[in-house]
């Protein structure tokens, strides 16, 4: 056994990044989720227009870019605040 204690918990940036990762890679999913939906509603006299189901369609789109746009906001301002080492320089003899 180890005298050092395991730490249980991430700093909040980082939970907080690795939330907004994950909301990332679930944008697709909730993308197809909700343009299926149309495929489930009813069609003729009670059912919706197809121009209600094409105007759906586009602002969903419309919010999943959007959506997409806001996370790779958020994820690339926590990338500026973070410095990297300098690399070394290569040693060019052969």
């Amino acid at each position: 056994m180890s005298d050092t204690p395991r730490h249980l918990f991430v700093e909040r940036q980082t939970y907080r990044r690795r939330r907004l990762q994950d909301a990332a890679r679930f944008l697709p999913v909730l993308g197809i989720v909700l343009m299926m939906v149309p495929l489930l509603w009813s069609e003729g006299e009670d059912g919706v227009a197809m121009s209600g189901a094409v105007i759906y369609l586009f602002l969903v789109w419309a919010a999943l870019v959007g959506a997409a746009m806001v996370l790779s906001l958020y994820l690339r301002d926590d990338r500026e605040g973070e410095e990297s080492a300098p690399e070394p320089p290569r040693d060019r003899r052969g």
